[in-house]
């Protein structure tokens, strides 16, 4: 019988295996994106209060390679393997995904260790959401910014208040690149939503940039926009 989720396209559908928090909220974000879903999970519980919510949803042990495989694991292009607590249940459920021929396989890691054993038994992208969450949060506590992202190749990009030697200016004028070695990709005025930024581009007091270029520079540029903590003498 041929697998219903089959699809010959970019929007074939995207298999999601455990409900937990993470592998959840891909799923959630996927549907909201208009995308196909097929969430298993062993717990029952699960299973029925997202039944509703998700595309699919299937009670299954992820660990049963016969029940994966029953279900058309292998006429899935990409998976997401949310269990990480249960090392031995990701393992299973990785290398029966990867015995299945799944060509894009997206797999959480509960540390270090565990991420290295699912590279080698065939996982394409390994996840560290707590790891990930914890650098980006360290990074708008002491830098100025209130969203960040940077990638494994010494780039980062960042969203942080316009400082203020930037305010009444525009880009060509301060000489931005040149300057700091960053690049301004966006400007959001208050109440307004981002435009590109050009090198006339003026900015105002309260807007805010997207900045993107080397992670040191991008951090440094940014520390520019934070406030000055003015502790009381004692």
């Amino acid at each position: 019988m041929a697998n219903p989720f089959r699809r010959d396209d970019d929007n074939s559908p995207v298999l999601i295996v455990g409900l937990g928090r993470f592998g959840y909220s891909v799923a959630r974000s996927l549907v909201a994106m208009g995308q196909e879903v097929l969430a298993v999970d062993t717990d029952p519980v699960l299973v029925q209060r997202y039944a509703d919510e998700l595309t699919h949803v299937v009670q299954c042990d992820a660990t049963d390679h016969d029940a994966l495989e029953q279900l058309g694991i292998g006429d899935f292009d990409k998976a997401v393997v949310g269990i990480s607590v249960n090392v031995e249940a990701s393992v299973l459920a990785t290398i029966a995904l990867s015995e299945a021929g799944v060509q894009d396989i997206w797999v959480k890691a509960s540390s270090l260790d565990h991420g290295k054993i699912l590279e080698r038994i065939g996982a394409h992208h390994i996840v560290y959401p707590e790891r990930s969450m914890g650098e980006q949060v360290a990074h708008m506590i002491v830098g100025g910014m209130s969203q960040y992202l940077e990638f494994d190749d010494d780039f980062a990009i960042a969203r942080t208040a316009a400082p203020p030697e930037q305010w009444g200016k525009t880009f060509s004028e301060t000489g931005i690149r040149a300057k700091h070695g960053v690049t301004i990709v966006g400007v959001k005025r208050v109440g307004e939503d981002f435009v590109y930024a050009v090198p006339e581009t003026r900015v105002e007091q309260h807007d805010e940039l997207v900045v993107s270029g080397p992670t040191k520079s991008v951090e440094r540029y940014c520390a520019l926009a934070k406030p000055k903590l003015h502790r009381p003498r004692p």
